[in-house]
């Protein structure tokens, strides 16, 4: 069962605007974050290829990288498995790339990986998990996205228990990054 986040019909066409333009605003700092040399070069032209919506190109560059622990790359196949872009549409396999990118503290995934935790596509409904990952992803959102970050994770706030609220915030409190090796 979708469950949405807010109230009235256009609430969950504006979440899925919003998560877009976060998104676009986000590739430049996903292009510089955990690339050097040659997967910069790639993860450039998987970007390119997403931004052109060539979405079965973009993956094709995206999964070596995304194997090898690249966060970014990881990311954006996560979002392409999460919305069938190029890809068969897959939460379960979308669930765990956001989920190896959250875990090296992309933001981008951890927004991403705590709304599939509170919808339960892909991973169990878990809204402490969902508040743990909205809780991170805001802490470490970039200014223009803090806002509407912030929006979404009190909305998710607002079907929680006090209790609930205090184990998210110990998760995300105990909670730090690993790179992949």
């Amino acid at each position: 069962m979708m469950r949405k986040i807010g109230s009235g019909q256009g609430t969950s066409y504006r979440v899925c605007q919003l998560r877009r333009a976060l998104v676009v605003l986000g590739i430049a700092s996903l292009a510089l974050a955990g690339a050097t040399g040659a997967q910069a070069q790639s993860l450039r032209e998987g970007i390119a290829a997403f931004q052109r919506q060539d979405y079965a190109r973009a993956s094709r560059i995206f999964i070596p990288l995304a194997e090898r622990g690249n966060a970014p790359a990881q990311t954006y196949l996560g979002l392409l498995f999460e919305t069938g872009r190029g890809v068969p549409q897959n939460y379960t396999e979308a669930a765990m790339w956001y989920r190896r990118a959250a875990e090296q503290g992309d933001s981008r995934a951890q927004y991403s990986l705590g709304l599939l935790y509170d919808r339960g596509f892909g991973v169990p409904q878990d809204i402490i998990e969902a508040s743990k990952w909205l809780n991170l992803s805001t802490a470490a959102a970039p200014p223009q996205a803090r806002e509407a970050r912030i929006r979404i994770r009190d909305a998710v706030t607002t079907k929680m228990t006090r209790g609930e609220i205090a184990q998210a915030r110990l998760r995300a409190v105990e909670w730090a990054p690993s790179r992949e090796q």
